[in-house]
């Protein structure tokens, strides 16, 4: 290939997905690079973040999507119970361009919380949402998906331990968990500051719920996005949210 030869015809791995400034290889993850990952990343709001903490990271995508967005100065934490995800996660790290402000814990979100005494301005989970029952291909992908390895009551006691006081918990669900995060959040002292409501197709009703909560009172800011216009192409808003991370041919 010249050096002269556009990024976006380079020839793509595909044991992961490649983004304009990263690579997340994701053959050792139960849960692959997907728009959900990427609609958190992308958004989550990071004006005058210190520090992150990313719940579940899988694979890392949010986590370095985070770091693509942030100063040198902010510092990136990623917790993830699954050996071989956080081993991916820490790989992926290590090979992109943030490394030096970037790790990875394979620990039990439940007992590392007990232990770490840092505090952070955001924390971000892309969390499980499946009841148990709900089988898929994969052991590995149905604990990944499912709340038996961390329900959304433990995810919030979790985070209301880790978050600053004017801090910001993100998550992004299908929408009918989503609602009913909203409320359980609510009655467990949580305040929502942000929603974005997220619709495959311009024409249809939202199938995602992006969320912002914090443990400080205050406006809500009410969003709607689509990810693609009624002929199938991508929409301006989607494209103007992830033009800084996908590869468009």
């Amino acid at each position: 290939m010249s050096q002269d030869q556009p990024q976006s015809r380079a020839i793509l791995r595909k044991d992961g997905f490649t983004f304009k400034q990263f690579f997340v290889a994701h053959d050792r993850c139960a849960m692959k690079v997907g728009t959900d990952g990427v609609l958190l990343g992308a958004w989550a709001p990071v004006a005058g973040v210190r520090s992150v903490l990313d719940i579940g990271c899988g694979s890392g995508l949010i986590a370095l999507m985070l770091a693509q967005r942030t100063p040198e100065a902010v510092t990136i934490d990623a917790v993830e119970l699954e050996a071989n995800a956080a081993s991916q996660a820490q790989d992926n790290f290590t090979a992109s361009p943030w490394a030096n402000r970037m790790q990875v814990f394979p620990q039990d979100i439940v007992s590392w919380s007990e232990q770490c005494e840092k505090r952070y301005s955001l924390i971000v989970s892309n969390p499980p949402f499946f009841t148990p029952g709900t089988a898929s291909s994969s052991v590995e992908r149905d604990a990944a998906r499912s709340t038996t390895t961390l329900d959304h009551p433990t995810l919030l006691r979790c985070a209301a331990q880790l978050i600053e006081e004017e801090g910001l918990f993100c998550v992004v669900l299908p929408e009918d968990s989503g609602e009913a995060l909203i409320t359980l959040a609510q009655e467990e002292g949580w305040h929502l500051r942000y929603r974005l409501d997220v619709s495959p197709y311009v024409q249809r009703p939202p199938n995602r719920l992006v969320l912002g909560f914090s443990p400080t009172a205050g406006e809500t800011l009410l969003e709607r996005l689509a990810i693609r216009d009624e002929d199938k192409s991508y929409a301006a808003d989607w494209l103007s949210l992830v033009q800084d991370f996908y590869l468009f041919r």
